[in-house]
């Protein structure tokens, strides 16, 4: 197992655990922070240099990528989103699910 391989798990089992305390906020920093990583290592595949360490900038980034499918560049789209004075989404979707989908998809 690769070392990014690891720390994309260690991240998701972290929103697992998060999630299961009800802390839905941190489950989303860390599904982000999973996703900066699968994007970090499909652009040094793609042999572009990752312009940030930043999970957040690096999802903006991937949002206008070509050879993304729609479903892909929605799922940026929602881990890049605000949530609402009352620390909701703005949309209905599981950012963890999300993550792990672009995670998968980006690292095939």
């Amino acid at each position: 197992m690769t070392e990014w391989t690891k720390q994309i798990e260690a991240e998701f089992e972290k929103a697992a655990q998060a999630r299961a305390n009800g802390n839905e906020g941190q489950a989303r920093v860390c599904a982000r922070r999973a996703a900066g990583i699968a994007i970090r290592e499909y652009l040094t595949r793609r042999g572009t240099r990752p312009p940030s360490t930043s999970a957040y900038d690096l999802l903006n980034l991937i949002k206008d990528d070509p050879h993304l499918s729609p479903d892909l560049k929605l799922a940026a789209d929602h881990l890049t989103l605000r949530v609402t004075e009352e620390f909701k989404l703005p949309v209905d979707a599981d950012l963890v699910a999300e993550a792990r989908m672009l995670c998968d998809e980006l690292l095939k």
